[in-house]
């Protein structure tokens, strides 16, 4: 083993089985390069580190008998890792073969001694992983298609009563100028321009066949289109005319409104138990369906029209049950 085969061994030893709770002695290296066949002495390791070192690559030394090292030049802190192993496991996005995949692949930035704690078995309630690998390559597309400014064509799925995907328009293709890949509630979107409909639109990810990317430039964006603005009028991706509503809310609601508009929302109080929220939504079942799941904590105030399309909501929920009670 020549001089710059041992260093760098040294230096992946370091890397993979030290960290700051588990140093690694003179006697246990010495130990590793003679099962490699090479011989090295404690000098040998001490002039070792100093070149790590000098090089930038930082090799803690623990002074004792006999001297301990450990490297602490990683990329990401064990709590940092944890977050991305925790990420990775419970989204709903990645498939379960992925995401072993990239837990591997996490776990290996870190040392062995860690590498235990980072096989975290995350378990989540109802959290249902997808099969489809394909998705992988529409999202590869439309980030080609976004960097280059083209158009993309694409099928549009949805599933029949029979659990099949079949595709929307009788299989005629969609074709969008993707402007920006949106990520809300454990689903992937792409935003652009949708000619069709003449205007700016969502697409589920999940639901789109492997797009080709066309040579036709994509439509301009409007002149300061902001995708983070976007996001926040479109309530849940789901899309409906936008309007500005006052919601009556009991004070115990404050989490979900923050949760929902930021802790910059527009609130203010109404009485000693309620507070007033005003919000700008897409009027849709979507965000009726938000409304609902508090049972009467959230009230929609107004506008009028927008109170009786939940009015009229809740009526068709409730159907024939609700004409023979009127």
């Amino acid at each position: 083993m020549t001089n710059k085969q041992r260093i760098v061994r040294m230096l992946r030893l370091f890397q993979t089985q030290t960290d700051e709770e588990h140093p690694i002695s003179t006697f246990e290296i010495i130990e590793y390069f003679k099962g490699l066949g090479t011989v090295i002495d404690r000098n040998t390791i001490r002039d070792d580190v100093d070149t790590l070192n000098a090089c930038g690559i930082e090799i803690i030394i623990l002074e004792g008998r006999p001297n301990r090292y450990y490297f602490t030049d990683s990329k990401f802190q064990l709590p940092e890792l944890k977050l991305l192993v925790d990420a990775v496991e419970g989204s709903k996005f990645i498939t379960a073969k992925k995401s072993g995949e990239l837990v591997a692949k996490i776990i290996s930035m870190a040392s062995t001694g860690y590498a235990d704690q980072l096989n975290r078995h995350l378990y989540t309630v109802g959290r249902i992983k997808p099969e489809n690998e394909n998705i992988y390559y529409v999202i590869d597309a439309i980030f080609r298609a976004i960097q280059t400014g083209q158009r993309i064509s694409f099928q549009y799925f949805r599933y029949d009563a029979n659990r099949e995907r079949v595709p929307r328009h009788g299989g005629d293709p969609f074709v969008l100028s993707p402007y920006a890949m949106l990520y809300n509630e454990d689903k992937y979107y792409v935003l652009g321009y949708y000619s069709l409909f003449d205007k700016i639109t969502t697409f589920r990810v999940d639901r789109m066949g492997i797009p080709e990317i066309l040579a036709e430039p994509a439509h301009p964006k409007p002149e300061g289109f902001d995708p983070v603005d976007y996001t926040v009028d479109v309530f849940s991706m789901y899309e409906g005319s936008l309007e500005t509503v006052e919601l009556l809310c009991e004070n115990d609601m404050m989490d979900s409104i923050v949760d929902r508009f930021g802790e910059e929302a527009d609130t203010q109080t109404a009485d000693t138990g309620h507070f007033l929220v005003r919000a700008q939504v897409s009027v849709s079942r979507t965000f009726f369906a938000w409304v609902f799941q508090f049972a009467g904590k959230i009230q929609i105030m107004g506008p009028a029209s927008v109170k009786m399309q939940y009015q009229e909501m809740l009526g068709k929920a409730l159907g024939a049950d609700a004409e023979q009670e009127a």
